[in-house]
């Protein structure tokens, strides 16, 4: 791929443009906020400059309810040579370009799966994808240059390829990224109008589920409404488990033994489906979850202070798996929590202390 053209200069968008500029191609920058690309070329994305001829392989990254005209409208001025989206659902935007006449072979839906809380050209970064899955629906009527071209693109974004059909696709997303971002904000918008003296126990819990509710309320609408179905069926199944917990919970506030043992049993229940559920979210590299044990380090909250930790965990010799920071309420520290190979732990404690950390139990 030496040429591209981007269409839609947002988070998703400038991030290929970043990568494919990063990595020696040509990039050429739209967008109908005259804006959005002039931020995105300051960045070093591209060039707001129109391509002489067309591309190699124009990239839509357009709200979902704008791909398949955006889709149609650049093949008909013969933009690229292959036309792929980046939108978060495929089934729909494909359907409605053969509804406009577009052309299914010189086209194929993908879906980066990966993303942040902020929006716009500036929250966009090269890495973005590295590392994460992308997803690739090709139909029997896509033609095998555009197919290699949305590999290459993949490839030089350094994310990992995945081909499934459009249909799986979107009931995949509702289970794993839509109905979560609306589970997330219906729980965050319980803090709404919550005491204060509750707010202020907020700990790392409440911090981790609610960490999506952050994102653009504009965007979520646009999938959302690309995606009801599927989401509404995945949060049908959650609704039937909540209403069975709110009985079982009532059930453990009853006079009568037997219904509190009932409702204790139900609850477990759920939390051991839950704990099922989790094992098989992948880990590190996509493998399955390691079993790492964790190393609480207080920590105050100064320049260098994270710095030094990992420097004496490597010149102890362990690699640190993970990290997570619960920071303490209303005051100047937290707590680092590192997450190692349990074999590594008598190492790095030892280390830590030698150098004047206390390790919390």
């Amino acid at each position: 791929m030496r040429t591209a053209l981007v269409i839609g200069t947002g988070l998703i968008g400038t991030s290929v443009a970043l990568a494919l500029s990063g990595r020696g191609v040509r990039v050429h920058l739209e967008d109908r906020d005259p804006d959005a690309p002039r931020t995105a070329a300051a960045l070093g994305a591209g060039t707001e400059e129109p391509a002489s001829e067309p591309v190699d392989l124009a990239v839509v990254a357009v709200p979902p309810a704008f791909i398949a005209p955006t889709v149609a409208a650049a093949q008909r001025r013969g933009a690229a040579r292959g036309y792929v989206d980046v939108g978060s659902v495929k089934s729909g935007p494909r359907q409605e370009l053969v509804a406009l006449g577009g052309d299914l072979a010189s086209y194929l839906g993908t879906h980066p799966l990966s993303g942040r809380e902020r929006s716009g050209p500036l929250a966009a970064t090269a890495d973005l994808f590295e590392g994460r899955p992308w997803a690739l629906t090709p139909t029997p009527e896509t033609d095998t240059e555009v197919l290699n071209l949305a590999l290459e693109l993949v490839a030089l974004c350094r994310a990992v390829p995945v081909v499934m059909d459009a249909e799986a696709h979107d009931r995949a997303v509702a289970l794993v990224s839509h109905a979560p971002q609306l589970v997330s904000s219906l729980l965050a918008a319980r803090l709404e109008d919550a005491e204060e003296s509750a707010v202020r126990l907020c700990g790392q819990g409440i911090r981790d589920v609610t960490r999506i509710a952050a994102s653009d309320p504009g965007m979520w609408v646009d999938i959302l409404a690309a995606n009801p179905g599927p989401v509404a069926d995945v949060l049908a199944e959650v609704a039937a488990d909540l209403d069975e917990t709110v009985r079982a919970l009532r059930a453990l506030q009853a006079a009568d033994e037997a219904k509190r043992e009932h409702g204790a049993a139900a609850v477990g229940d759920v939390l051991r489906r839950g704990n099922a559920g989790r094992v098989r979210v992948p880990g590190k590299h996509g493998a399955a979850p390691a079993v790492y044990e964790t190393v609480a380090v207080p920590i105050s909250d100064q320049p260098g202070e994270l710095a030094r930790i990992f420097a004496e965990a490597g010149r102890a010799g362990v690699n640190v798996e993970d990290v997570r920071i619960e920071h303490a309420t209303g005051q100047q520290a937290g707590l680092v929590q590192l997450m190692v190979d349990p074999a590594a732990v008598p190492s790095l404690v030892a280390a830590l202390r030698q150098h004047g950390w206390s390790i919390r139990p």
